[in-house]
């Protein structure tokens, strides 16, 4: 069949194969509509690659059934797939940003930039790892060879800093 695409061949084929992959998917939980596109499209796939059959690495009807069993498998994983939510906020764009509060975000960072400047330099340096380089506590304590409590004071003490420079109150 494979090498002279003997269309009588496949049709015995069918005939002998098609009803028994329905079955057998339908034993699998597929309903029978299912059972009937899976079962066609099967032995579709047969007439498509009886070229790659390998008669000394299995039957023809391991073979045939193997390809039966891989295409429910995925129609399986399509119908658990989560359709595309268009609506979701995840692919939705953020919307502009107006161009005062742009403004205000822009002087907010110039400020938060000379606050930070004012800093003694083992404060700014915990401040960069952490806020600027989004390392976590652990990390930076161990980079800087320090202890996680030290680390953690120096954030702190440097947070009130910060906030004390740009006026907030604590």
């Amino acid at each position: 069949m494979a090498e002279k695409r003997d269309k009588d061949a496949f049709a015995k084929l069918f005939a002998h194969y098609a009803p028994r992959i329905k079955s057998y998917l339908m034993r699998q939980g597929a309903n029978q509509a299912s059972a009937d596109e899976l079962s066609q499209e099967a032995m579709l796939s047969v007439w498509r690659k009886a070229d790659r059959f390998d008669a000394n690495k299995a039957s023809a009807g391991t073979w045939i059934f193997t390809v039966a069993r891989n295409l429910r498998i995925d129609a399986l994983r399509k119908e658990r797939r989560p359709n595309f939510d268009p609506e979701d906020p995840a692919f939705v764009p953020e919307a502009e940003v107006a161009p005062d509060h742009a403004l205000e975000i822009g002087q907010t960072q110039v400020r938060i930039k000379a606050a930070v400047a004012t800093l003694p330099p083992e404060q700014a340096e915990v401040i960069r790892l952490s806020f600027y380089q989004d390392k976590p506590h652990g990390e930076i304590a161990e980079e800087l060879g320090l202890p996680l409590g030290t680390v953690k004071s120096r954030l702190r003490l440097a947070m009130r800093r910060v906030r004390t420079a740009l006026g907030e109150k604590e």
